[in-house]
């Protein structure tokens, strides 16, 4: 039986990382929904709200194909994880309909192993965030307490399949595993944690992507008032400058204003139309 998906955007996107989006934008398809349920959610109106529209593999397929033919760099899958047997199909129908541009797996962390298996062979860049290593922070901020180990082994997965980065002649990432971790004020500390698990099991052979933007959300001041504040610019340094000590060369940071509500994408159906193939 055909999955049904439920899908908020389908456009170029040039807020991702210099290898993703590159000159011309990254084809980004939003899901809506998430496993997770993290209280400093961005993008909660489609994570929690379920705003966006009903589609078929089918129909995202299409939606794959038009993303291709507009000049999207790779097609870029934002919190694919409860779709990923719809995901799949769409993916065998583009490809056999002439999808050639690298397929990006954008999610959360938390991901079903067995799952991600049947993606092989229809993936090139996995995109995950590592968003803790402490259960405890898990538990509190996520509503996953086993958020850490399913996310270290999803993250084992991932890096069987893809093995390490590769970039095309223009700094476009085309295989390889890019890491996330959204550093949260109050807590370097877990940050610091984070990236020394990811480079002791790691090293250089995946990318790093060490974001300082996190944006309180109004979700935030009654739920986990602690976090109810941006990132300093020294807590944000603390961490970057810790990476640089662990010997971390493969890697992104943010620079000036990143925590902004600006850059968080209108879910207003964009893209999402009847484009079967």
């Amino acid at each position: 039986m055909e999955q049904v998906l439920r899908v908020a955007r389908a456009a170029l996107h040039k807020w991702e990382e210099p290898c993703i989006s590159g000159t011309c934008g990254s084809g980004a398809v939003f899901f809506s929904g998430c496993v997770l349920r993290c209280v400093f959610c961005q993008n909660r109106q489609i994570s929690a709200e379920g705003c966006g529209k009903t589609i078929t593999s089918k129909t995202l397929a299409g939606i794959m194909i038009r993303l291709q033919k507009e000049g999207a760099h790779n097609i870029n899958l934002v919190t694919p994880t409860h779709f990923a047997e719809g995901i799949r199909d769409a993916l065998l129908t583009a490809k056999r309909e002439g999808l050639v541009i690298p397929v990006v797996y954008n999610c959360g962390g938390y991901e079903d192993v067995s799952a991600l298996r049947r993606l092989q062979g229809l993936i090139n860049v996995w995109l995950p965030d590592f968003k803790y290593l402490s259960p405890e922070l898990a538990a509190r901020y996520s509503k996953k307490a086993d958020y850490p180990e399913r996310a270290k082994a999803a993250l084992s997965e991932m890096m069987r399949q893809a093995g390490e980065c590769k970039y095309d002649e223009n700094g476009l990432m085309v295989n390889g595993v890019l890491v996330r971790h959204l550093v949260l004020p109050g807590h370097t500390k877990e940050a610091k944690a984070v990236l020394q698990y990811l480079f002791q099991e790691y090293g250089n052979r995946i990318a790093y992507s060490i974001l300082s933007q996190y944006t309180p959300m109004p979700y935030v001041k009654e739920h986990a008032p602690e976090l109810n504040r941006k990132l300093t610019k020294r807590e944000y340094g603390r961490v970057i400058s810790y990476a640089m000590e662990l010997g971390i060369e493969n890697g992104y940071v943010q620079e000036g204003e990143a925590a902004r509500e600006s850059f968080i994408p209108a879910f207003d159906g964009t893209g999402v139309e009847e484009t079967d193939v």
